[in-house]
């Protein structure tokens, strides 16, 4: 447990250390108002933007005010609650101290709360890298164990050489090859398209329906590298299990070679893996940009590309706190999940 509560106390160092990076980045420098509005927007509409965003205070007083919005921990007045819609538990008199969800402030261009605009655009997220990673740990650990047994053969070989070949290639490359070949060249033998999103339209009846078919050719992206690289760690870890003493007893003791395989050997070799699968499983996320603008995928990288190209700053700002906390609490859970997997870690704290 106290691993536990010094991993939070680090993370929350960290979350606020992107806090401070973010505001400077989009709000300490220059004047937001006035690239949003460019060169012909009117005073009026400027000082109103200036409003909402603390614009007319101090520097200093604009990033307390900031860090008090995004925080889940806040003093916010009654007035302040109403107009923000700050959704929580409250308590107090005029001035109440909270315990909120974080207000990443309003999107310039839909005018919806920032938080729900994510919200809503994180599943198709979620759904894509979860359905990409799951490619690659299947293909990745069964070619991984194959190259292993089968070592200096073509197998080998071949398994190396596209392990080798899939980390090379950018992700955007990729989406771009993928994309032509398959929904272009051979669309009409795959039947799939370049884009769509986890939910379609119908356009007669106006009804919301899932397609998954949609997803096939994003998460095939979007899953090569991590493929990849899990299938070179897991070779190379088979083989350092493979040459043990305790592997040779097994055979010694008259145990099948699947047995031997699956049950002695790919369990002791998986710590690796899990650890590249936990730690790729954020960067999924967060890679997923290019992927998803690419595809038409209606998740965070979509939203937020076209955040950037609109100077949308509240989303983008949102989206790179949510990216930073996702990633932490994966980092988290996979010092967790490795912990299970092999006890010797448990001792080491």
């Amino acid at each position: 447990m106290r691993w536990l509560i010094k991993k939070i106390f680090y993370s929350a160092f960290v979350l606020l250390g992107v806090m401070v990076l973010v505001f400077i980045l989009f709000q300490g420098m220059g004047d937001p108002a006035r690239l949003v509005m460019g060169q012909t927007g009117d005073q009026k509409t400027l000082d109103n933007i200036r409003k909402d965003l603390n614009l007319d205070k101090p520097k200093w007083e604009q990033l307390v005010l900031y860090l008090n919005d995004v925080s889940p921990v806040g003093i916010h007045s009654t007035d302040e609650i109403k107009t923000k819609a700050l959704k929580g538990f409250f308590i107090g008199g005029r001035t109440r101290l909270g315990f909120k969800l974080p207000y990443l402030r309003k999107s310039y261009q839909t005018k919806k709360d920032t938080l729900q605009v994510l919200a809503d655009a994180l599943p198709g997220t979620l759904v894509l890298a979860s359905t990409a990673m799951l490619i690659a740990c299947f293909f990745g650990i069964l070619l991984g164990v194959l190259a292993a047994i089968k070592k200096d053969t073509w197998l080998d070989g071949t398994a190396v050489f596209a392990s080798i070949a899939g980390i090379s290639a950018p992700s955007f490359f990729m989406a771009i090859l993928i994309a032509y070949i398959f929904g272009i060249v051979l669309h009409p033998y795959t039947g799939l398209h370049i884009t769509g999103s986890l939910f379609e339209t119908d356009e007669l009846t106006g009804e919301r329906y899932l397609n998954l078919q949609n997803l096939i050719l994003p998460a095939f992206t979007l899953g090569i590298r991590p493929l990849a690289i899990i299938t070179q760690l897991t070779r190379s870890s088979m083989l350092d299990v493979l040459g043990k003493d305790y592997i040779r007893t097994a055979y010694a003791k008259g145990l099948s070679k699947s047995r031997v395989l699956f049950v002695h050997a790919l369990r002791n070799a998986l710590n690796p893996v899990i650890t590249a699968v936990t730690g790729w499983f954020a960067e999924l996320l967060a890679g997923s940009f290019f992927v998803e603008y690419i595809f038409g995928w209606k998740g965070i990288g979509k939203v937020t590309v076209d955040a950037l190209e609109k100077l949308d700053y509240p989303v983008v700002m949102g989206a790179v706190l949510l990216s930073a906390f996702i990633f932490i609490v994966i980092n988290i859970l996979s010092d967790w999940f490795y912990r299970v997997v092999d006890p010797r870690i448990k001792t080491a704290y």
